[in-house]
């Protein structure tokens, strides 16, 4: 599903024009963003919880030549489905 599907089917289930519900998914994505930023965890209850990881950094290898890289540090997202997602899907 893209987000334009999902755009579409935001609008559907709820009666909200097309450009309502783009704005209305914008706005989630930036709230989620501005709330690893901030607090690091995101948790929506029975769906998913957002975690801020930081990961240190490394060094790697070119697989194609083998030649050692070095890996910088950066904040990775860890996404874990909650239990009305994972009764959803099984």
């Amino acid at each position: 599903m893209t987000k334009t599907d999902l755009v579409n089917y935001i609008a559907e289930e709820t009666g909200l024009t097309k450009a309502d519900s783009t704005r209305a998914l914008d706005a989630f994505m930036c709230g989620v963003t501005n709330g690893l930023k901030k607090e690091g965890k995101v948790t929506l209850t029975g769906f998913f919880t957002f975690t801020a990881k930081k990961k240190p950094a490394k060094e790697g290898r070119n697989p194609r030549t083998g030649e050692t890289v070095k890996i910088p540090a950066r904040v990775a997202v860890q996404a874990k489905a909650g239990s009305k997602i994972k009764e959803a899907l099984n």
